[in-house]
């Protein structure tokens, strides 16, 4: 077999053709130039595995039997006819990268790549769906290992690579030889669709492998993922365990949350259970402590401690600044951060990636435990790079958004990150509105849900309608092909167990802010306006 060294220099020689592709109009509708069978038989992909391919007809209920059973998504229904291919490419003698591609067999001529979460090798089946639907071919990838525990990465340098860029880019290049084999034709654009992980994985594409996406659409990015493993290790350390005097029930972080939206939520001129800008909110947790003989609905100045260390930032052992806080909101991140159990992702890292012992405590966890995270980054899985002008320089658009309940990773990060850019490159918001747009969801809980109106059409949980002006993929093609940018995202919240829109609401493309007019039904997107 083959050298397995797959990375950029060497995957530009295997596939060359792909560097350089043709316009196509996408208003048109392309069949495919084969069948779905003579797909595995046409294709010759390096140290690749084919596992099938296989016609499914709309309606169709797709199940996945030999999906690892940590991975939630069971089924989903196709829209669209596709064929389903299955295979696999190996990296090295000990990893491999899973993937599929769902190809419609009416095609617009772009072409889709997925990313994934946390740090799980699932497919985001739900996504394949969702760009198929819309004509988009369409891939996604196990992430280089299989399951949502990062004990794969253990002792295997090769996964490791898979997950911080080589699925990635994998799926890029060898999703588009795909797609000219079985239409005969080229792509004629190129797309890119992830949140949290797969926010990071397309920074990670926009900072390292430019050119390869006409348009990113990345949510509530894992960027610094360094600094957000050292601190998201941290809360744990706070709150204790479960009777602990330092501990919080849900009931107790309830009454924070509560408590936030009391003194804040009002900033933006309404009241209503949603803070429009939390970087505004400078929440003061002493209002609850108890008074004389008060045993109920207040803390203990010993927990009003925790929740200040909890909403507080986290420095380094040298004092400098790591990771910005939780940024405040109703409800609070009781199963990740605050439940008396250590954070899983921080805990599988530094347990199966930096120190290679499965028996690490992280109750251990302390500022000595930092640098070790740096010293062993050596595929720079902070994506923490502020020049984007390589990406701009190729045309690649840049659509960003973080929702403003964030319970895993904070929205401040994404704030402090397009700063960073904009220091980094010098570049006044003005000129990065060209390429590099980022909106801020207000009630947006970590890529969907939440109390707000956050259905913005950014992934296959988070749908309802495939119009620009409602839709964040839509809107990013529109940007990508007519050169009409994206000025806010129309989010909408629906009723309970029913269609109807119960609020809607343009939210505003960063620094700007939304802030009630004054007048007007508050769940009408016309009663606000972006200051």
């Amino acid at each position: 077999m083959a050298s397995f060294s797959i990375i950029k220099k060497s995957l530009s020689k295997i596939w060359p053709s792909l560097l350089l592709v043709p316009i196509i109009s996408a208003d048109s509708v392309f069949q495919p130039a084969i069948s779905c069978q003579d797909l595995a038989r046409s294709l010759h992909l390096n140290n690749a595995t084919i596992y099938f391919a296989e016609p499914v007809s709309a309606g169709s209920n797709v199940t996945f039997p030999d999906q690892d059973e940590t991975c939630t998504t069971t089924s989903v229904v196709t829209t669209s006819d596709i064929c389903r291919l299955s295979f696999s490419i190996a990296t090295s003698t000990i990893s491999a990268v899973s993937l599929e591609a769902w190809l419609p067999l009416n095609w617009t001529g772009r072409f889709l790549a997925t990313g994934n979460g946390g740090l799980n090798g699932c497919i985001k089946y739900q996504d394949l769906a969702y760009g198929t639907s819309q004509g988009f071919a369409t891939i996604g990838t196990n992430n280089g290992h299989n399951g949502t525990s990062g004990e794969p990465l253990y002792n295997n340098p090769g996964s490791i690579e898979d997950y911080v860029y080589r699925s990635i880019y994998l799926e890029a290049t060898v999703g588009k030889q795909i797609v000219n084999t079985f239409y005969d034709r080229p792509h004629s654009k190129s797309y890119y669709l992830g949140c949290s992980t797969g926010g990071r994985q397309g920074f990670k594409a926009a900072q390292d492998f430019p050119g390869e996406f006409d348009g990113i659409l990345a949510g509530a990015p894992a960027f610094s993922m360094t600094s957000l493993f050292y601190a998201s290790a941290q809360p744990y350390l706070y709150t204790g365990k479960p009777g602990d005097p330092t501990f919080l029930t849900e009931d107790e972080w309830r009454l924070v949350g509560e408590d936030m939206v009391k003194q804040c939520d009002k900033l933006d001129g309404v009241l209503d259970g949603i803070l429009e800008d939390p970087e505004l909110c400078q929440y003061r947790p002493e209002s609850l402590i108890c008074a004389k003989n008060q045993t109920t609905g207040c803390l203990t100045g010993t927990q009003i401690e925790t929740v200040r260390s909890v909403f507080s930032p986290t420095y380094g052992p040298d004092g400098k600044f790591i990771y910005p806080r939780i940024q405040p909101a109703k409800d609070m991140p009781y199963a990740y951060y605050l439940s008396g159990d250590p954070f899983a992702y921080s805990t599988d890292w530094y347990r199966y990636v930096v120190y290679k012992d499965p028996s690490w405590d992280p109750a251990t966890l302390s500022p000595a435990d930092w640098p070790p995270l740096l010293e062993t980054d050596t595929h720079n899985v902070a994506t923490w790079k502020g020049d984007l002008s390589p990406a701009r320089d190729a045309g690649t658009k840049i659509l960003h958004y973080h929702g403003l309940e964030d319970t895993v990773i904070t929205s401040e990060n994404s704030a402090r990150y397009y700063n960073h850019v904009s220091r980094t490159m010098e570049l006044t918001s003005a000129e990065l509105d060209e390429f590099y747009r980022y909106f801020r969801i207000s009630g947006m809980n970590h890529c969907r849900g939440g109390n707000g109106a956050s259905i913005i059409g950014a992934s296959g949980d988070n749908f309802d309608e495939y119009k620009p002006d409602s839709n964040a993929l839509a809107a990013l093609v529109r940007w990508v092909e007519d050169g009409v940018a994206p000025d806010s995202l129309l989010g909408k919240k629906k009723e309970a167990n029913s269609s109807q829109v119960a609020m809607s609401r343009r939210h505003c493309k960063y620094p700007k802010r939304n802030t009630y007019k004054g007048s007007g039904d508050v769940n009408s997107a016309d009663s606000w306006q972006c200051l």
